[in-house]
């Protein structure tokens, strides 16, 4: 698969522990400090441990001063895209443009619907997903009042608002062939988990999303590709593998995860991550 050319970003996925919750914004000033792009957080309503995603993002955004913040990603059957989109956007305007919006069409469907949401099929979960990215776009389109009627989702007449502060990427969970498809023809981004794909699955994937992007009339590279790895690549080898997914699939932006002290997220942004840029700069 080609390297896309985009510029390499790293993250951190933290776990949204009510039990840790002021550790966490703790640890996301580290990452700040230290020099990290992003940070993602997982959106399970229905876990009684966890934090809501949303408020911890905002927390999070208000102890940064640098970090993009992401849901990574946002339960759509239980965040209406409407009220999603207003909330993304208004994040990004309180940090100047620095949220980008991880979306998922729902998994763990009997959560979800124990706590008032649908319960869809997989086919519907796809169409439902297309149509709430409709939508999202409509709320940060400026315009005076929007209206789309879908199977899903509709909107009548509603003013949207604000504008964000900055184009907000739209960065779509998804491995099956349909869901692949839909993110070549709209997505802003591709957003997999190292542990549910390997290295043929990606470049698979990978390639039916160009696909799709170049049938819409869109470029592939303008497709972003981010990578959940947490920690499922051993830290001695952990250059080598993140240079490689850049240069022999396209994956610009890596989100690491699993326990570590602060001193050690402080050398995989200060030592790991300079290498990693400076070896596909030097492929390139």
């Amino acid at each position: 698969m080609p390297d896309y050319g985009n510029d390499i970003r790293f993250g951190y996925f933290l776990v949204p522990d009510a039990d840790a919750a002021l550790g966490i914004l703790d640890t996301a000033a580290v990452l700040d400090d230290a020099g990290f792009d992003l940070v993602g957080i997982q959106d399970h309503p229905y876990q009684r441990r966890f934090l809501d995603a949303w408020t911890l993002l905002s927390a999070i955004a208000t102890r940064t001063e640098h970090l993009t913040v992401f849901p990574d990603v946002a339960s759509l059957p239980l965040r209406p895209p409407a009220v999603l989109a207003k909330a993304a956007a208004s994040l990004d305007v309180l940090t100047e443009g620095r949220v980008e919006l991880g979306l998922g069409a729902g998994a763990f469907w009997d959560a979800i619907a124990a706590m008032g949401g649908p319960r869809r099929t997989p086919g519907e979960s796809v169409r439902a997903l297309q149509e709430a990215v409709s939508i999202i776009r409509l709320m940060w389109s400026g315009e005076r009042a929007i209206r789309f009627d879908g199977d899903f989702y509709s909107v009548n007449g509603v003013h949207p608002g604000p504008v964000p502060a900055h184009p907000i990427g739209v960065w779509i969970g998804g491995y099956k062939p349909r869901m692949l498809r839909l993110i070549g023809k709209i997505g802003d981004g591709w957003l997999p988990s190292l542990g549910y794909i390997d290295d043929d699955g990606i470049a698979s994937a990978s390639a039916a999303i160009d696909d799709a992007a170049t049938a819409a009339g869109r470029d592939p590279a303008r497709i972003r590709r981010i990578l959940n790895v947490g920690d499922e690549i051993p830290r001695d080898e952990l250059s080598q593998q993140l240079t490689a997914l850049a240069l022999n699939h396209g994956i610009d932006t890596f989100v690491l995860g699993g326990a570590a002290s602060n001193e050690q997220l402080t050398y995989l942004a200060q030592e790991v991550f300079p290498r990693v840029r400076d070896d596909v700069a030097a492929a390139r």
